[in-house]
This record gives C-alpha cells, structure tokens and sequence, in this order.
C-alpha cells in the first residue's frame, strides 16, 4: 500500500503564509507622567495576545457589539502560531466509527484530577460549536466521505477524539482567525509588550483600568522607552504560557506568557504545578513534538558521547527488542512524561533514559533511515514481532515498509516536510532532540465565564489554569477556543465595553510607570543575561521531570531571593530597547518563585508524583525497572487519591507568595435541563452572573 499525496498540497499545508496587517490607528491623545509624554489608546475591551485563543476572544467580541483592540509582543509569534500543535481534540462525532457523548469527553479531559468539573463539561459541549465555526471560518478538517471527521487517538485520550490538518493545524487555525479579526477591522497594534496592568481601587472594589505596554515604535526623546497605555474597561489576557522559564524548552523563543504580571495586578494563579514535558527538538533549531508518527515509525534511538562514540542506550532498560519497539511506539500517543508509566517497562521509561543520556553530557539523536538496533542477545527488529496493538495499528495504516523514514513518509509526509522548511532533511540525517518544557497546565484562576478574581479581567487559552494534571492531547486548542467564546459572551452580556473607555486615570497611570521605571536600574548587578540563566537553569534542573523534596524547597528560597533582589535593585540594561525585555524577566522571577513556592507546598504536604513530574522519594512506594536492574535514584511516591480532589492557587500579597488549596468545583451529571423552567435565565442573561464582576469563588 502506498500514500501518495501532490507536492502542492504538502506545501499549502506546510508553508502557512500568515495575513499582512493593516496599518494602526494613530494615538490622538497623550499624558504626561513623570516627565515621559505616552501615548493613550483608549477601547471598550483589550485582549493582550495574537494566538488562537485571543484572536478568537476579540473576533467574539467584535461580533457582539464590543469596541475591541488586540496588542501582541509579535504578531503570529506565538506557541500555536510558530510551534503549538499537530492536532485539535474535540466532540468529533463519526459516522463511521463509534459516536460520542459529552458527559464521557468530560470525564476523560478531567480524568487527571485537579480540574473542575463544570470546567470539564464545558469544554465537550463547546467543542461542537469550536470545530464548526473554524470550518466555517475555512480551516480544512479532513472528513469521510460521509462528512465524518476523520479522528485518531492521542495522549490521555482512549476513544480518539483528536482530528489534524497535518503539523501545522494550530497555524491554520491562527490564520483563519486572523482573517476575519482582520475582517472585522479590529485594530491590531503589533509590538507592544505588556508591562503593568492598571487596577483602580483595592479589595473587592478592584477593577481593570488598563495596560502599560512597551513599543519601540513609540520611543522618542520624551518617552525613550516607547511607554504607551492602552485604557479599557475589560482586559482578556490570552498571552501563552511561560515558555522562558525553562532553558530545556519547546517552546518558540521569547515566550514570557503574562503569570508575573498577573500576580502583579493580584490576580491568583491555579495549578501551576502541572505543566507537560516530552520529547522534541530543542528551541536552538526548530521547536517541534516528536509525538504522532514521529515515534509511530518506530525509528532508531541513540547518543553520542564527547568523544563521538554512539550508545544504543534504550537497549540497557527495555528487555526484549519487541518491547522496546512498542514503547516507542506508543510515544505517539502517549507523548507528555507520565511518572506511572516508568513502571512495568511502559513508555515513559523512553523519557527517562533520554533525560538520564542529557544528565551524562551525550546528545541524542532520532534516525529514520535505521531501524531500532536489538537488546543484546535478542532477535533483530521487525515487524512481525511487536505488541498487537502496535502491530495492529501499523498494518491498517499500510506501514509495512522497510525502513523509518519510508513508513513515515507513507503514513505522514508532512512530518518531513515540515523540517525540511527549517533546513533539516530528516531523510538523509539523524535528528537531535531531547526532553523538554511544553506547556503548562495551570494559569490564572478563572470561573466558567473566563473570570479572574479581579473585575473586568478575564483570561483564556495557555494563560488560563483550566486543565488539571494532565488532559487529552490537543485538547489545549479547544479549550482556547471554547472560553474565547464564552469570555466574549459575558463582556457582551456586561455591556461594559461597547464604547471606549472615558475614565480618568491619571493616578493609576503614574503608579505603573513608577513601578515599570523602578526596574530599569543602571546601577543594579543583575543583568537580564544573569536573571536569565539562573532561572532557567534553576527551573530545569530541579523543577523538571524529576523532582526531590530538599533540592525543591532549596530551589524555592534562591527564587524567593532573587525576586527580592530584584525588587530591591531591578535590573540593568545597556540600552532603552531593552527595557521591556528586563521587565518580563523581572516578572518571570516571579512566575518561577509562584511556581516553586506551589510546588514545595505539594511536596512538603506528602503530595506523590502525577502529570509532569515524578516525586523522588528513597522511601516511596514506586521503583522503576530497566533490564539491567532496578533504578533506586528515581524512586517516587505514587499520588495520592485525595490531591486529584483539590487544586492549589497562589497570589502575591506584598512580597510573600500565598498558597492554599480549594476543592474542585463539582458538576451534577444527572442535572437535567428544563427547557420552559431554565429559558427565562438566557432571555434576562441570569446565566452570566453579572451582578459579580469578578469569578473564581471557592
């Protein structure tokens, strides 16, 4: 069997040009703070972030009525524009295969625990209007011949609910959704790095005034660092995940997410100890997850040492060559680090001894024109011995070729176009790649409306800590998706933002400017390159996929120390331009210290291993196997039932982080709607709660 497919259509899948914006609106108004004369920008809502999530949000919006403006660090530079994601994981009903229920999508997109069950629910019912409204918008989701959409299945993810339009689907998602911002004239002010938010009042009387963002366009002799304000009555942060906090990274570079500014404007952050870690290659070259067919053609695994000699060193921990082949396998969709399955010879023991091949100082390495050497002493390769459900899957997919790189190119030749875009030619090359920071799960706290707790802040996508410990593959882009819509819903339904802000906010507006220029200090020793490093290196080493309790707590007091540092001295810069830079790495102290703080509270209450991260503990009840002995340094605790009951939230209050706990919010699966009884709320908008502007109750 052969699958051949146009080179055309493998371009126009892979080469996603992305639309020219349009030329901005020009600032009319200007204030003078401090001596710096900023421009002021005034809308009705704010959405900070280009990505799929934002866009989608301010498209909402724009169609409900609500004078919108998005501003963006860098237009289409984001996770689900430049690396982001393969797949979408929805309610994708098939005529062919076995249908779907929206209690049981529910159930599985929570089933890693630490995620609220109405949270859950949402997302399966809104998925059906996410996967139709992208198509309408012209993203090509593949379907059967009877319009049922062709589905796979992917990482926590039993039923196979995920669809793709090939490596770049989130891409194509992002220029779908660009179109028609675009469309709708919504202005669009490209490089404008958020700094500071605005919040007038204290307390429960807090509310969103605005944003201080820097723009290099804007810098002149009054305002050298390009300060500009951008007033509105609601703000949607939709600004990715914090993809520089770790220096094993995949994400694109210059990722910052927005988990220091909010702890900042005294939002609360849920769940930022779950992130996910996985194979890819490394964010040096081309960012990339090696999950789906990547791993599913079964290519050959090594390393090189220093001195150039190459190790087979999977062969060391799997004990036969049919189980090793399966392992890596099942990566496809089995893709993020999952402590359980080091146990029993599974395939997050591939994780394991990838990480443990960086530890020595060996690079390593994925050849598709090689298949898998054998476990000393046993039989070669092929593929008449591996698992049945390997063996299965591969014969229905007609991948019976000789070699890797042709069963790739049968059952995905986008997978090699893709890298040859980056100038790496994976069919005449190995592929270096490692084990890697890919997402996090958590954010900032928000309800069922994309609420944060302070009113008038809402947010959405990466940014926002919806998921739990873990979730379906792809199951991201949905929920992205799902709360844009329903965090446009409810600013509409408010009727707060359908003219532009008229508040006077001088006060707030010098608050932040002070605050932003007390960071920018010529004298201090620390230099972003410093703060940098420290970071990252403190994150990635002692905050990665394994984890020990003494090197944790120890990570967290060095955090807490440089963020005080920081507080106390700012950082230094050589010139203006880098201003907003040492701002976001003053924040990302911040966001590591929260994430730290959060994580040494789990582990000190007795918290076991789940998600990302294996708990190494000399006394714990796990010890994973390799084939040539058990594997005493790693060790773990197993979770514990009652943690997958609880989610743990973080707030700065003056310089102390403030963790605590709070239960799931549950949801009543024999509820039943009424439709006479429950109409009257969606008539009056009772369901959106607008009497309280701000979400997140306990």
């Amino acid at each position: 069997m052969s699958l051949s497919v146009p080179q055309h259509i493998l371009d126009a899948l892979t080469d996603v040009t992305m639309p020219r914006l349009k030329g901005e609106p020009d600032a009319t108004e200007h204030l003078d703070v401090e001596g710096l004369l900023i421009p002021v920008f005034r809308s009705g809502s704010l959405v900070i972030g280009s990505g799929a999530a934002g866009l989608r949000a301010a498209v909402e919006m724009k169609r409900r009525g609500a004078d919108v403006t998005i501003i963006s660090q860098s237009a289409w530079g984001g996770t689900s524009a430049c690396s982001g994601s393969d797949k979408q994981t929805l309610h994708t009903a098939n005529t062919k295969d076995q249908g779907d229920d929206f209690q049981d999508m529910a159930a599985a997109i929570r089933a890693g625990g630490a995620m609220d069950e109405d949270t859950a629910y949402i997302e399966a019912v809104g998925s059906i209007r996410a996967m139709a409204s992208l198509q309408y918008l012209g993203l090509p989701l593949p379907q059967d011949d009877l319009g049922g959409t062709l589905r796979y299945q992917t990482d926590h993810d039993e039923v196979g609910r995920a669809t793709s339009c090939g490596p770049r689907t989130s891409r194509l998602m992002v220029r779908v959704l660009a179109e028609e911002a675009l469309r709708l004239d919504i202005p669009f002010y490209n490089h404008a790095t958020a700094v500071k938010v605005l919040v007038s009042g204290a307390g429960d009387r807090a509310r969103v005034a605005g944003v201080l963002t820097i723009r290099s366009k804007a810098s002149t002799e009054q305002n050298p660092y390009g300060l500009v304000f951008f007033q509105c009555d609601a703000l949607v942060i939709a600004a990715g995940g914090p993809g520089e906090m770790y220096r094993d990274s995949v994400f694109p570079n210059g990722c910052f997410g927005t988990l220091g500014l909010a702890l900042e404007a005294g939002l609360e952050l849920a769940n930022i100890t779950e992130s996910q870690f996985g194979i890819g290659t490394r964010r040096e070259g081309f960012p990339w997850n090696l999950s789906g067919t990547y791993v599913q053609v079964i290519p050959h695994i090594y390393s090189l040492d220093d001195t150039g000699a190459e190790h087979h060193f999977l062969a060391d921990y799997y004990r036969t060559t049919q189980e090793m082949a399966s392992n890596i396998f099942r990566k496809g969709y089995q893709w993020p680090f999952h402590a359980s399955r080091m146990l029993d010879f599974r395939s997050s023991l591939v994780d394991l001894a990838i990480y443990r091949e960086g530890q020595k100082g060996r690079r390593v390495f994925l050849d598709f024109n090689r298949n898998l050497l054998p476990v000393p002493g046993d039989q070669h390769f092929s593929l008449d011995r591996l698992d049945a459900d390997v063996r299965d899957y591969l014969m229905r997919s007609g991948a019976d070729q000789a070699l890797p790189i042709d069963r790739l190119r049968h059952m995905n030749p986008l997978a090699i176009e893709l890298y040859k875009r980056y100038k790496v030619d994976i069919s005449a090359e190995p592929l270096e790649f490692a084990v890697n920071n890919q997402h996090m799960n958590g954010g900032i706290a928000v309800d069922t409306w994309g609420r944060t707790n302070v009113a008038g802040i809402y947010a959405v996508g990466e940014a926002a800590g919806t998921h739990g410990a873990t979730r379906p593959g792809g199951s991201a882009l949905n929920a992205g998706q799902v709360f844009g819509t329903r965090v446009a819903e409810h600013i509409a339904a408010s009727g707060r933002a359908e003219e532009p802000s008229q508040a006077d906010l001088k006060a707030e507006a010098r608050d932040a400017v002070v605050a932003a220029l007390a960071v920018i200090n010529s004298d201090s020793p620390y230099t972003v390159a410093d703060v940098r490093r420290e970071i990252q290196a403190r994150m990635s080493d002692h905050a990665g996929i394994l984890c020990k309790a003494e090197a944790v707590a120890d990570a967290h007091r060095h955090a807490r120390h440089l963020s005080g540092a920081l507080r106390n001295h700012g950082l230094a810069i050589s010139r203006a331009s880098e201003a907003a830079r040492a701002l976001q790495w003053q924040q990302m102290s911040l966001a590591s210290e929260a994430v730290l703080a959060a994580l040494d509270f789990y582990i000190s209450q007795g918290g076991g291993s789940r998600g990302a991260r294996a708990i190494c503990d000399a006394e714990g009840a796990c010890l994973p196997l390799a084939r040539t002995g058990p594997l005493p340094d790693v060790r773990f605790r197993p979770e514990r039932a009652e943690d997958m009951q609880l989610q743990i939230l973080v707030r700065l209050a003056g310089d102390d982080m403030v963790v605590r706990t709070r239960p799931n919010r549950r949801f009543d699966t024999q509820h039943k709607s009424v439709f006479e009884r429950d109409w009257p709320a969606w008539l009056t908008g009772r369901i959106f709660d607008l009497p309280d502007d701000a979400g997140v109750p306990d």
